[in-house]
Formats: C-alpha cells, structure tokens, sequence
C-alpha cells in the first residue's frame, strides 16, 4: 500500500508511539508485508525466525520487537508488539469507508458493460468495457476488472485475506488493504472466491479462464491463459506462471511457484515449486509418470506379500 504522501521515521514513530532508530527524517512511502515489500516501504517483523529475512528485505523501514544494529540507509521501529502497531498503521492511512449502496458513486463502469441485479460494487471499483457480472457478484473496493470479463453469479472478488496472528487467548486478524486485477478477457465461473492483497494486488492474468467454485488466496499471481476446473484451491502468494492448468479439487499451498505450461492433476495437493511443461499428480504431488509408478507397485504389494507369507 502506498501512503498518500510522504512521512518521515519520527512521524511514523509519534503514530504507534515507539522508539526509532535512524534519521529521523528518514522517508517513508508506503506499508507492505514481506512478500511484497519495495523501498520505500515499511515491513513488520515479530519472529526471531525471520529477522534476517526483514533487515536485508527492499523494505527500507523494519517495524521490529527487538533493538538491533540499524542496517546503513534504513530505519527501525522498535515495538512490542509490531503486528498490532502495522494494523494501526495500516488503519490511519486506510480507513474504514463503507458504501451501503448497491454501486458506490465512485466506482467507474465502462458504457458497453452490463451490470445485472443484485450486483454490489464497493468504493473505487473500475469495471472495463464490454464486462457481464451476472446477479450478486460482489466486488470490495479498490478493485479493478478490464475489459471482455464476465463474472457469474455469486462470485466475490476482493474479499480480505486470510491472515491471522494467534494470541493465548483469540486470532488477530492482518487488516487487509489491498486490491485484485482482473485482466481483459477473462472468464470467472460461479460461486468462487478471489481475496485481496494483504497491501499489494492479487492478479488474475488475461485470458485466464476458472470454473465454478474455486479459491484464490491473498496476494497470489495468475498469470496469462491458465485454466482452473471447479473446487480447485489455491493459497495465498502462490505465483503461477502462463499457460498452467490445474484439475478438479486440485490445491496449491502457500508461496510456491507453478513454471509456465505445468499441469497439476485432479485431487493433486502441492507443497512444493514445479517445473514448466511437466505433468504432476497425488498427494504430495509428483511428477505423473514417477508417481503412477508408485501407485502401480503399491497394487502389487499384497500379492508380493502373500507370495512372501506362503514360503
């Protein structure tokens, strides 16, 4: 998320009420989560796992709970609880702004666009020419549709993304603010669901066309000409490249990379990153050859077992 102007690390710091270290007319441009971070951009961390992983980020201001070296041209906020003071910076630059209307004043719709009953559109949508959003889709705000999309009924596009932080007593919820991009051309079946970006976009590639039912995680990247059958579930920052198929009841965990023109066959589950071109199956998944060999000697196993009893 970029912030509307420029802050400075003091700023910053007099808002969630923490010390600071570095200029304190370091500049400040926006507020990301890891997986997102640019320069300019402040990231929390809260694990010692992790650290090092957020001090030599792009993020050029590190929202930390342990007083550390600062990096040279960076700043630090030292917090006790940093994944609170994020949400309330996250809340002071994005505040809440509900529209109770059916299509808020400032969403944007092209002319040859048909927009059928039941249709909600949030505060700052842009819809393309050319579009069909058939009855009750609903889209947040700040989301973008281009040109050439249909969307069927019941389908959500924007809603927040699933990100907790477990406390002894209840989950903090990550406020979201970020968006989805929906490319021209694209084709959304019924009744699926495609979160928002925790601070940055969840992209939906052109041409890219998804059956009924499926789920796109937070912050993840669809890329051109992908195919999805129904009941497919995809996490969050999932990245797939162009030209990816993935079968029915597929699902794809969280920060994993899908090489362009891969297929993922039904009811495969993968945790890992995939090559491109290649096919792959079961749970975990594998490439398809190797791993219907492996169901083809499991098939064999009780009668190698008998012929072993009998002896």
């Amino acid at each position: 998320m970029k912030l509307s102007s420029p802050h400075t690390l003091k700023n910053i710091a007099s808002i969630i009420q923490c010390e600071f270290e570095g200029d304190p007319e370091h500049i400040i441009t926006g507020l990301n989560e890891i997986h997102m971070v640019e320069s300019g951009d402040i990231v929390f961390v809260d694990h010692p796992k992790y650290y090092d992983k957020a001090l030599t980020s792009k993020a050029t201001t590190i929202l930390i709970n342990k007083k550390v070296t600062c990096p040279e041209g960076k700043g630090l906020l030292v917090s006790d609880d940093p994944f609170r003071d994020y949400n309330k910076l996250v809340r002071n630059f994005y505040p809440l702004e509900y529209s109770v209307l059916p299509i808020s004043p400032s969403a944007k719709i092209g002319k040859t666009s048909v927009i059928m009953p039941g249709v909600y559109l949030g505060n700052n949508v842009t819809v393309g020419e050319n579009c069909v959003l058939h009855p009750n889709v609903v889209v947040y705000d700040n989301c973008h549709i281009g040109n050439n999309v249909i969307i069927h009924s019941g389908t959500v596009i924007g809603a927040d993304a699933f990100y907790y932080k477990k406390r002894a007593t209840h989950f903090d919820k990550m406020i979201s603010c970020g968006s989805v991009v929906i490319e021209d051309h694209v084709e959304i079946g019924a009744l699926c669901t495609i979160d928002k970006g925790v601070s940055g976009e969840t992209r939906i590639g052109e041409g890219t066309k998804i059956d009924n039912h499926v789920q796109i995680g937070h912050d993840t990247q669809v890329g051109k000409m992908c195919l999805f059958a129904s009941h497919v579930g995809v996490a969050g920052v999932v990245k797939i490249e162009d030209g990816v198929t993935l079968w029915g009841q597929s699902g794809v965990r969280s920060d994993v990379t899908l090489g362009k023109g891969s297929v993922l066959l039904a009811q495969a589950g993968l945790g890992e990153d995939i090559e491109a071109g290649k096919t792959y199956f079961g749970s975990p998944a594998g490439e398809a050859r190797a791993k219907m060999k492996e169901v083809a000697a499991l098939k064999m196993l009780p009668d190698l077992i008998k012929k072993i009893n009998e002896k």
